[in-house]
């Protein structure tokens, strides 16, 4: 009886949920490779990607301001839970705890061909790419809209480690391994 109670007092605005997840690579200085990278996020998402510029010049790696370093996608809602899902068994649904910080999931998969019924394609060649996917609790919609905005009680906007590897692990099916 008193399991039950514990459960009509939980605040459903408590629950976490997953916001988005974006996909990038990173390319260097090479136009050719932004167009296979391009075409692999393509595949991966059905989604347009997005061409990151370089910020600043880095003259060591011969990257100039504005240049193009890596193409991006963003994928949210439904679409975005079932490309986490298919990304963690990539990494064979086990993530290292340093992986999550700061209410959000980073981890890297050294190859495309990794994700499910997904081949290689010898005219794109091979590509590594970050999976960042990040969470929110209910709620959060009212800092960041336009109009009536308001604040969020800090306890409220941070997700502790705990409790996003308790959601990972039961939304996902996901192992948190040991760290070496």
């Amino acid at each position: 009886m008193p399991e039950a109670k514990a459960n009509e007092d939980k605040n459903p605005m408590q629950d976490i949920y997953l916001e988005k997840v974006t996909l990038n690579i990173g390319i260097g200085s090479s136009e050719e490779k932004y167009e296979n990278a391009k075409e692999i996020l393509r595949r991966l998402t059905n989604h347009t990607p997005t061409m990151a510029r370089a910020k600043e010049r880095k003259p060591e790696f011969g990257i100039k301001k504005g240049q193009i370093i890596g193409a991006y996608v963003t994928v949210r809602k439904q679409e975005a839970a079932e490309l986490l899902k298919r990304a963690l068994d990539a990494k064979d649904n086990t993530v290292k705890p340093s992986s999550i910080s700061g209410n959000s999931l980073n981890f890297g998969i050294d190859e495309y061909i990794y994700f499910p019924n997904v081949k290689y394609d010898p005219k794109i060649g091979m590509f590594g790419l970050n999976v960042n996917a990040s969470f929110a609790r209910k709620g959060m919609r009212v800092k960041r809209r336009r109009r009536a905005r308001s604040s969020v009680a800090k306890k409220h906007e941070t997700i502790s480690r705990e409790e996003l590897i308790e959601y990972i692990s039961k939304r996902f099916n996901t192992k948190i391994a040991e760290e070496e």
